[in-house]
């Protein structure tokens, strides 16, 4: 009897895994086009993580998850950008070309995501700039039903230099994924200090991926 009820146990266990498992489906978004153009400048920072080489490996998400951020009302710390609009970040637009990213001024600057509503998030991806190999600085991206981030902030990426948990990366076509754990809120900031090449910001695309919060 109790090798029975052990295995029935086991088999309930083995059943509720793969049921939860069932639930998670590979993210899917459209990648654009390789693009590199001129000559990278050397890249010499700290904590770097190991160059994206080949096809990223799928990242699984609740079924169901969308991109909560297509065509979202975008706003920054900076009003006025050198180049480009802030409704650039969410258009779908992941092109490396010119005319397809946002550029801010120079020091710590930020975009903010209006999801319109609170949601649950699962993943983030981000493309600042991929048609020349760069790092970009200080990168923080922070998730909270608070606009003006002052309250109840979840941090999802920090690569601070010197103080954040997470490492540098060179940018790629593929976007950078960030895993976001299921953090909840409605407005989505990142932020980033100049890159390798220069002291400027860019923001080609953000894409958040969850679903609208229960």
């Amino acid at each position: 009897m109790k090798m029975k009820n052990l295995l029935l146990t086991v088999s309930l266990l083995a059943a509720t895994v793969t049921a939860f498992a069932d639930d998670l489906v590979p993210l899917k978004t459209e990648l654009p086009k390789p693009l590199f153009v001129g000559t990278p400048v050397p890249i010499n920072v700290p904590n770097l993580e190991p160059e994206l080489t080949g096809k990223r490996p799928d990242f699984l998400i609740p079924a169901g998850c969308v991109n909560l951020a297509k065509g979202k009302k975008v706003s920054s710390s900076d009003n006025d950008p050198v180049v480009g609009t802030l409704d650039l970040v969410t258009d779908g637009d992941k092109e490396g070309d010119e005319g397809s990213w946002v550029e801010l001024g120079p020091g710590k600057q930020w975009v903010q995501i209006d999801l319109e509503k609170s949601a649950t998030i699962s993943a983030i991806l981000v493309w600042h700039f991929h048609s020349q190999k760069r790092v970009y600085h200080d990168v923080v991206v922070q998730v909270s039903d608070d606009p003006t981030f002052s309250k109840d902030v979840t941090t999802v990426f920090d690569n601070t230099t010197g103080t954040g948990p997470d490492k540098a990366y060179i940018e790629t076509y593929q976007g950078k994924l960030i895993d976001t754990k299921g953090a909840k809120g409605r407005y989505v900031r990142l932020y980033s200090n100049g890159n390798t090449t220069n002291k400027l910001n860019h923001y080609i695309e953000v894409e958040v991926f969850g679903k609208p919060a229960a």
